[in-house]
């Protein structure tokens, strides 16, 4: 065997063995990742008296769907479900139409106050939303002429106790101005250049030239604000006070009670919470993966 063949035959073993570790290695990171959602399903599953057994029984000698069935009767989960899907769908509709606007003001608009009002956004991006919570309960209380308020904005509740007063708030967020912003800069402007010269106004050519093209970042953001109203509880907590109102997520602490937790039923019912999000991921996850690539090209 030449030296030239010996090479090549260790470049080939080094190369096998380095793709043999990629793989063990994702898989177990794999595993480890969805250790806590089996565990989950299994708490779901098992009868009470298997939940806490020491050691933990992976593959469990009994399973029962009794769980489930204590979780859609202790709280109506069908208007829950409808509840949160109607306030995840609006912030997403809101924050993909305001995002998107604002995202093409500043990536493709030359105005004064460009890079001032941006660093403000930037800086907005920085504070912690706990810390908006009490600002923000405040001025929707105030809202002179709603909820009974009169023009000063006192007399009544505002939009507390609303849809509104959950939807508004996060209309747009900061995220999605900056997420659409970064996609926008990725696309040539010599598009808006002959629109313009053809006559075309400036919401015209987002609406037609631009808008049309960013369906990538669209069903990206679309997935990450989706999945942060589904997961909402704080603040729609704070604003809903109607049972009526209530989301799925606050629905979850009603098996949680006197210090006590019935680990069985909010197991199932948290699993039935999340398939929503886990659908629309396995719909749009190439979108969401083409977004994330282009999000970040150019700053």
């Amino acid at each position: 065997m030449t030296s030239l063949t010996r090479i090549r035959v260790s470049n080939a073993a080094r190369l096998r063995f380095r793709t043999i570790f990629f793989y063990v290695l994702a898989a177990a990171l794999a595993i480890v990742m969805l250790l806590p959602f089996y565990w989950s399903l299994l708490t779901s599953l098992k009868p009470n008296e298997d939940i806490f057994t020491i050691p933990i029984r992976w593959l469990p000698n009994r399973l029962t769907f009794e769980h489930y069935k204590t979780a859609f009767t202790t709280v109506p989960f069908g208007l829950y479900y409808w509840n949160s899907f109607f306030l995840a769908s609006a912030g997403v509709i809101a924050n993909l139409f305001f995002g998107s606007v604002s995202g093409y003001a500043f990536a493709k608009l030359k105005f004064k106050l460009n890079k001032p009002l941006f660093t403000v956004l930037l800086a907005a991006m920085m504070i912690p939303g706990v810390v908006t919570l009490i600002p923000t309960f405040f001025v929707l209380k105030h809202l002179p002429l709603l909820g009974g308020n009169d023009i000063l904005g006192d007399g009544g509740n505002g939009l507390l106790n609303t849809f509104w007063g959950v939807i508004i708030p996060g209309a747009s967020g900061s995220f999605a101005v900056f997420f659409m912003r970064q996609f926008f800069l990725t696309l040539p402007s010599d598009m808006m250049e002959m629109a313009r010269i053809e006559g075309a106004g400036e919401f015209k050519i987002f609406w037609r030239i631009y808008w049309p093209l960013t369906k990538p970042a669209l069903a990206t953001l679309g997935i990450f604000t989706f999945q942060a109203g589904w997961n909402s509880f704080l603040w729609p907590m704070i604003v809903l006070n109607d049972p009526a109102k209530h989301t799925i997520q606050m629905g979850l602490q009603a098996f949680s009670y006197n210090y006590q937790t019935d680990y069985g039923p909010m197991m199932a019912g948290a699993l039935v919470a999340v398939l929503p999000i886990l659908i629309m991921f396995l719909f749009l996850q190439k979108y969401f993966v083409q977004g994330i690539a282009f999000s970040g090209v150019k700053g």
